[in-house]
């Protein structure tokens, strides 16, 4: 079994647990219940801000310990005043050490969209995104069949909320939603966590052409996020680059510099 299928199967015995709980009544109860969402893809694509989805991240099953003792209010805020255009949360305690009271914690604090990040299996998840104040959830095409896939889409779109679908095999575009906004490739391959940008730069060409298109990890520099600027990608997920650094959004204004700069080039302004 890889680290994937170990997730998934571990995510389910978990969301069993969270149902008896915190039934969806209760989370409905919630302040943010009936809160209008933020919009991811038109922060994203906002001409003022960086197109960048900066990640608060503590841990990854390949990589132990990124940042152990980060706060995520204090490192997000600070993500936000960069210039990030949204921020995303990862909730999976298992295998990454976050939770639902991060997402929670971020929201009391920022205005930004923030994309709740786990492995959403189930229709439960989706509520509970909405009920701590997530704009945006990650659906991951490797992990659910298209049926399933549509299934939660649906939900969250009833709910406000926006859709990043991710996908990282060609074999998943055929799941991708007709009414898809945000679509995503990971650079990281989830089965056995090595990342190569080359992934999403050979997807690129075959993503619906109205969605706005955001490459996943593995962004190590500048230099990547041009490159896949001038293969159409629209936006970025950074986190482990920020949050490696001993001041994370120091990290990110001093990545977000450079990029407003590479912006300007004529090379990459042809490319939009």
């Amino acid at each position: 079994m890889n680290i994937l299928e170990q997730i998934v199967q571990h995510k389910a015995r978990e969301v069993e647990e969270r149902k008896e709980l915190y039934p969806i009544k209760l989370l409905e109860r919630s302040p943010y219940f009936n809160t209008k969402p933020i919009s991811l893809s038109k922060y994203i694509l906002r001409p003022d801000l960086s197109g960048v989805i900066a990640e608060f991240k503590r841990h990854s099953p390949s990589q132990g310990y990124i940042n152990q003792f980060a706060l995520p209010e204090r490192v997000t805020l600070g993500y936000m005043q960069a210039g990030a255009s949204a921020l995303s949360v990862l909730t999976d305690t298992r295998f990454f050490k976050g939770s639902c009271n991060d997402l929670k914690a971020v929201r009391k604090v920022n205005f930004a969209p923030i994309l709740r990040k786990d492995f959403i299996i189930d229709e439960y998840q989706v509520v509970e995104a909405k009920s701590f104040g997530a704009d945006a959830i990650l659906l991951i095409a490797e992990i659910l069949d298209k049926a399933e896939l549509n299934q939660l889409f649906r939900l969250a779109t009833s709910l406000g909320l926006e859709v990043l679908v991710e996908l990282h095999n060609p074999d998943s575009l055929q799941k991708i939603p007709a009414d898809a906004k945000i679509v995503g490739v990971n650079c990281r391959n989830l089965s056995d966590f090595e990342t190569n940008i080359e992934n999403a730069i050979d997807l690129a060409d075959r993503l619906p052409s109205n969605v706005v298109k955001v490459a996943e990890s593995g962004i190590k520099s500048v230099n990547d996020a041009a490159k896949l600027l001038l293969n159409g990608f629209n936006g970025f997920l950074i986190g482990e680059l920020f949050m490696r650094a001993a001041n994370p959004a120091k990290e990110c204004r001093r990545f977000m510099d450079a990029l407003y700069a590479l912006k300007k080039t004529s090379c990459v302004a042809n490319s939009k």
